[in-house]
């Protein structure tokens, strides 16, 4: 199982030394990849609210002045983008990078309806499942490098030229993110993943067997399953889903996801500052991971 870190690019104190500092440790312990999630604007709050660095961008910072890391996005919520001009952002991202990008995307929910409405895409929130199914077959025809025109819902595209391709092409990782049905047919029948945010291992387990159906009626294999999670130590668990407690339990949760058929593991260590970042990193490898 590889393992990656979510790098703190949300949060009242997110800054960019910790967004480095994270990509550091992750290189120096060997994890495998760097992940950005996804908001444009956060909502205002008594003490201000959440300084927000944009998820693509990040990625290509990092991804310049550390190459040795895989780049991720966890996940873009894809109705608030325009498809096209994202597809164009992420084929340069890959290019420049050297063919290390994997793309995650969702759909955004209940508690992202007011983001929509200050991007101006209200009208997008009801048919975002649609879009985001629109989204990975746009992009697969444009990644593969066809100029032959595109007939979608949302997207028509006729007489263009689009360049460069990603090194990747159309074999570019999308993996889904989501917790309802349609995700989990989405992960199955369109996506290279599923990517789990907030699911222990039972959970996970439990939504399997839809995802496995949703790819054996389209024809396809068994889509790779990753996850997310929150990692706390001396702190109090955070609300939702995080691994906790003490060492043994928190050695037993990340064996049940190997177990489980997890191939990828992100961490959300919950510091910006860069030593106790690093501190909480390392206290994760050396106390938990490589006593597995």
């Amino acid at each position: 199982m590889e393992y990656g870190v979510i790098l703190p690019t949300i949060s009242p104190s997110a800054n960019r030394e910790g967004i480095e500092a994270a990509a550091e440790v992750a290189e120096r312990l060997g994890w495998t990849t760097v992940w950005t999630t996804d908001h444009i604007l956060e909502p205002l709050t008594d003490t201000g609210g959440a300084v927000t660095y944009e998820a693509i961008s990040t990625l290509a910072y990092i991804g310049g002045r550390h190459p040795g890391l895989k780049l991720g996005l966890s996940v873009l919520c894809m109705p608030l983008r325009n498809a096209v001009l994202t597809a164009k952002e992420l084929a340069t991202l890959d290019s420049l990078s050297g063919g290390r990008l994997t793309v995650g995307l969702g759909v955004g929910d209940q508690d992202d309806l007011q983001e929509f409405a200050w991007l101006g895409v209200s009208g997008l929130y009801h048919r975002r499942g649609a879009y985001v199914d629109e989204t990975i077959r746009l992009w697969r025809h444009l990644w593969s490098g066809s100029g032959e025109p595109f007939e979608g819902r949302f997207h028509q595209l006729r007489d263009y030229y689009f360049g460069p391709p990603p090194p990747q092409g159309a074999e570019l990782p999308i993996v889904v993110g989501g917790r309802s049905p349609a995700a989990y047919r989405r992960a199955g029948a369109l996506s290279d993943g599923f990517f789990a945010t907030r699911f222990s291992a039972p959970q996970l387990a439990e939504v399997v067997p839809d995802i496995r159906a949703a790819a054996e009626t389209a024809g396809r294999p068994m889509p790779p399953l990753s996850v997310r999670v929150r990692i706390r130590f001396d702190d109090p668990p955070y609300r939702a889903y995080t691994i906790a407690g003490s060492l043994e339990s928190m050695r037993a949760e990340v064996r049940a996801y190997r177990e489980s058929g997890v191939s990828h593991m992100a961490f959300q260590l919950g510091q910006t500052d860069p030593a106790k970042l690093a501190a909480v990193a390392e206290r994760l490898q050396r106390e938990v991971l490589e006593a597995l």
